[in-house]
């Protein structure tokens, strides 16, 4: 009988309350550490299926994870928000565990995210990095987290502290109805923002963030990927929030269009005349296409409503996390 992690995330021989978890990891040139990454979470989730998907590593990392035991595939489009799409289109599970492969996050931490996911009920679980010695989490990096936690928060609300972290445990119904868009490092942001759009339970735990082994780089650069990802969420926030978006752009080209107007009315009432016309046709333009960037915003939000409830079905057709339905049968192992 396959031995499967129950709810409270202990090992046993199980059929109806199996879960099947997987541990993905994308990469990109971490021979120096894909390795340790593999054996430390096959001893945090030894019921596990550890997933490898290369991104065109120019190094051993796709031998040195296969020969520590994983199941190891092949992206060819370079980004991790293209690697995250493939990999939530290939594998089946009931539980995902999503983790760099550069040895920098917890393992022993998996299996307690695990527990607060299906214990509590919840489509998301992040791990908060708390940073072990010096070198771990450089300030510029925590500086631009803040900052871009921070916009997040008062743009969508967020419910969490650490939105970039790449140490994530997702249910399936997160995972088989979240339609990736992004290409790079901001696939962080847009898991974020996906879970707040369909007002989703998460949570966040603690947990140790350490430093790079020897031999291993960062491949995250603070500004051009602090930019892209500031790019990324005043898109999603155009996308998820039109009305606001296009509502305040019409009202700050409406109230410029009065400023502007408001000397020429004051000199037609007073002395019958409009001595400066292409300010008045300026002014009117201005108002005309103040007034269309609203009614864009309220056709798009119409939209976006229509959009968001299609996504909210395929959400609710995944069945929920825990015990309940999670479809697991006698004998029935991972599966890629």
């Amino acid at each position: 009988m396959t031995r499967l992690l129950d709810r409270r995330g202990a090992s046993r021989s199980g059929v109806e309350t199996g879960l099947r978890i997987a541990v993905l990891v994308p990469c990109y040139d971490e021979e120096a550490s894909i390795a340790q990454v593999v054996a430390d979470f096959r001893a945090a989730l030894p019921d596990a299926t550890i997933h490898v998907y290369d991104n065109n590593s120019r190094d051993r990392t796709a031998e040195v994870a296969r020969a520590a035991g994983a199941e190891v595939r092949g992206v060819a489009q370079q980004g991790k928000g293209h690697v995250v799409r493939r990999m939530f289109s290939d594998v089946d599970a009931d539980v995902y565990v999503l983790v760099d492969g550069d040895s920098t996050y917890d393992a022993p931490s998996a299996s307690a995210m695990v527990a607060r996911l299906l214990d509590d009920g919840l489509d998301m679980v992040v791990a908060a990095r708390v940073a072990e010695g010096a070198g771990a989490y450089r300030r510029g990096h925590r500086f631009g987290n803040r900052l871009l936690t921070g916009f997040v928060r008062w743009t969508f609300g967020a419910a969490v502290t650490d939105m970039l972290s790449g140490y994530r445990v997702f249910s399936r119904r997160f995972v088989k109805s979240f339609p990736v868009l992004s290409g790079g490092f901001e696939i962080e942001t847009e898991l974020t923002v996906h879970a707040l759009e369909l007002d989703m339970p998460v949570a966040e735990i603690a947990t140790p963030y350490y430093s790079r082994p020897d031999g291993s780089e960062s491949k995250l650069s603070t500004w051009r990927d602090g930019f892209r990802i500031l790019w990324t969420i005043a898109k999603l926030y155009r996308a998820e929030r039109p009305l606001p978006f296009f509502g305040w752009i019409g009202l700050l080209i409406a109230t410029l269009a009065i400023a502007l107007a408001v000397p020429i009315v004051v000199t037609f009432v007073e002395q019958g005349v409009v001595p400066r016309f292409p300010t008045a046709i300026l002014a009117t333009g201005m108002m005309i296409v103040a007034v269309l960037s609203i009614a864009c915003g309220l056709v798009l939000d119409t939209v976006t409503r229509g959009r968001r409830e299609m996504k909210l079905l395929a959400y609710l057709a995944q069945p929920a996390p825990g015990l309940a339905g999670v479809g697991v049968r006698a004998g029935e192992g991972s599966r890629p």
